[in-house]
């Protein structure tokens, strides 16, 4: 509850006819800054009261004795608040220095509190789902700009622990970030640990050699250890990476962490694997390539590689297949780009201040189509726009960071709807 009080605060949606709870006349000049940290729920707020201003901090609680609860009486940090605002007072409160600080019950209409408890204890996916259609589009088209850049921002934050990680080497963490994202959701996780367990440079090092590069990688990922498996390509790669392990110290991992389940022969985590080991082989360079090109289309090629040889007859080992191509296909090379490149290509720009970087970043998932899945295909129902992979990473941004959390009080959907109905 104390957060709709919060929101009726920053927001100004209080009535205006505020007093003291011992009479005086409330006058708000500035409801401060809001402070998500310890300390003070707002910073420098100034309010007149009768006749005189006040400079200084606001605490809010849904009643008077949660200030004693939360021991504000013993904290210095909270001698500066000036005003207590509450939905009810019910008892007296001091500061630290033994002073009595000012309380308001803060009046607001019930159709708010009524709205608020729509959106927070809906049963449905997306409480706000009536009312997007008819929202204003300048405000929902500012909102989903604000959402791309959020998710951007998300992105960034796994990337930094990446770059803490590696000692700020970007091509590491390209390649690890490359590397989860080509476990395409099911196999992410497994992806990502296949990258961390095998040092960048030790593919490096093999980078003229094919199969020596999908020996290590089919090593790493426990899929050389089925005695099962009999023929001559196995048997050679078996033995590169004998001959490797034991040079580098390496350790595989367990061939069980990587799932076939319910995935089709074309995305099977051998064929991954491959297609992996074949981008690593012809494209020397790759992040410092992606950060020089400002062609979509470009970096696109890039990445269509087909795998090699012997996985045009197979999709997994051992076992013959009709001889096909392993490309990656669009979609795949879609997410590839939405995933991989927009995000290292804006925190590399953040990194560095070039802001010309960033945009691109922006300016490539605009020129990239939507992703479609089930939290894109709901909003899309609703007439959200969903005209580029810009658009389907703010709705994503949107159904896992406020619908989902029930954040309804910060989406600009929800607080248009509560200003709208009052």
């Amino acid at each position: 509850m104390e957060d709709i009080l919060h929101y009726i605060w920053k927001f100004r949606l209080f009535r205006k006819d505020l007093r003291t709870t011992n009479g005086q006349q409330i006058e708000v000049i500035d409801v401060g800054l809001s402070n998500t940290n310890e300390g003070p729920d707002f910073f420098n707020a100034k309010i007149k009261i009768d006749d005189k201003v006040w400079a200084g901090n606001v605490e809010i609680h849904t009643s008077s004795d949660e200030w004693t609860k939360h021991k504000h009486h013993t904290n210095k940090n909270y001698n500066s608040v000036i005003l207590h605002i509450v939905e009810k007072a019910n008892c007296e409160v001091f500061n630290e220095a033994g002073q009595s600080i000012l309380q308001c019950e803060i009046a607001y209409p019930q159709s708010i509190k009524e709205n608020y408890d729509f959106l927070i204890h809906s049963d449905t996916d997306i409480p706000c789902c009536n009312y997007i259609a008819s929202m204003p589009s300048f405000h929902l088209n500012s909102w989903m700009r604000n959402l791309l850049i959020e998710r951007m921002e998300r992105k960034s934050n796994n990337i930094q622990l990446l770059l803490e990680r590696f000692n700020n080497s970007w091509e590491e963490v390209f390649y690890a970030l490359l590397s989860r994202n080509f476990g395409f959701g099911l196999n992410s996780d497994s992806f990502e640990r296949l990258a961390l367990s095998l040092p960048l440079r030790y593919l490096q090092k093999q980078g003229d050699n094919l199969v020596q590069i999908e020996a290590l990688l089919f090593g790493q990922a426990g899929l050389l250890d089925d005695i099962k498996v009999s023929d001559d390509y196995f048997s050679l790669l078996k033995k590169e990476y004998e001959f490797l392990k034991n040079k580098y110290e390496l350790k595989p991992l367990e061939l069980h962490i990587f799932k076939n389940l319910r995935t089709r022969p074309t995305a099977f985590p051998q064929i991954r694997i491959a297609q992996l080991a074949a981008l690593l082989h012809s494209s020397h360079g790759l992040f410092s390539k992606i950060i020089e090109c400002t062609d979509i289309g470009r970096i696109r090629l890039m990445f269509h590689v087909n795998a090699s040889e012997y996985w045009q007859t197979h999709y997994t080992f051992g076992q013959l297949s009709p001889k096909k191509s392993k490309y990656l296909g669009n979609s795949s090379l879609d997410i590839i780009l939405i995933n991989t490149v927009a995000p290292i290509l804006f925190i590399y720009g953040k990194a560095i201040n070039s802001e010309v970087h960033c945009d691109r970043a922006l300016q490539f998932l605009e020129l990239l189509k939507p992703e479609q899945n089930s939290i894109t295909k709901s909003f899309s129902k609703l007439k959200m726009p969903l005209n580029n992979a810009a658009d389907s990473q703010a709705i994503i941004q949107l159904k896992r960071e406020y619908c989902e959390l029930r954040k309804c009080l910060y989406c600009r959907i929800g607080h248009q709807l509560l200003i709208d109905k009052n």
